[in-house]
This record gives structure tokens, C-alpha cells and sequence, in this order.
């Protein structure tokens, strides 16, 4: 599956990615699409195969992250959001 993490700022984006790179989750920086709103205006997008919840509960999202969403169709499901902030 296919998932946008956005992000309060441009540095977390990078840091996340940077924590992906070199996995199977081929993480890509790129605009945050049109349909959606962010902070920083840059995302994270990146495949995962397993549950979400196992990323939420590995500390990866911390308070730099903003909402992820799941990718379907051109659709976007929010499937973590921040409450931290």
C-alpha cells in the first residue's frame, strides 16, 4: 500500500525520509499533493506492506509529523494524525 506522511516542517520531511531511505519502503520527498494541506508543503511518500499501526507504534511519527494517508485511487483516508500538537 501507498502512503503520504506530511509534515509541520520541512526538516521533519527530510529526517523521515532519511530514516526510510535504504529500506523496502522506497521513501520519496515531494509537494504535498493539491488535495491535501500541510505546514511545510513538502511529504513523505512511501509503500508499506504491513499494518500502518506497526510504524505508529515503532515512535518513527513523532511530533514534526502532521497526518498520514493512505493512497487509493487519486483518494486520500487519513490513517494517523497528530494529537501531540
Amino acid at each position: 500500500m501507498t502512503y503520504i506522511a506530511t509534515f509541520f516542517t520541512h526538516f521533519a520531511a527530510v529526517n523521515f525520509s532519511r530514516q526510510l531511505k535504504g529500506t523496502e519502503k522506497k521513501p520519496m520527498l515531494m509537494p504535498v499533493p493539491r488535495k491535501l494541506s500541510s505546514s511545510c508543503g513538502t511529504c513523505v511518500k512511501f509503500i508499506l506492506d504491513s499494518d500502518i499501526q506497526e510504524l505508529v507504534h515503532s515512535g518513527i511519527f513523532d511530533e514534526d509529523v502532521d497526518t498520514v494517508y493512505l493512497v487509493e485511487n487519486d483518494e486520500y483516508t487519513a490513517v494517523y494524525e497528530n494529537h501531540i500538537r
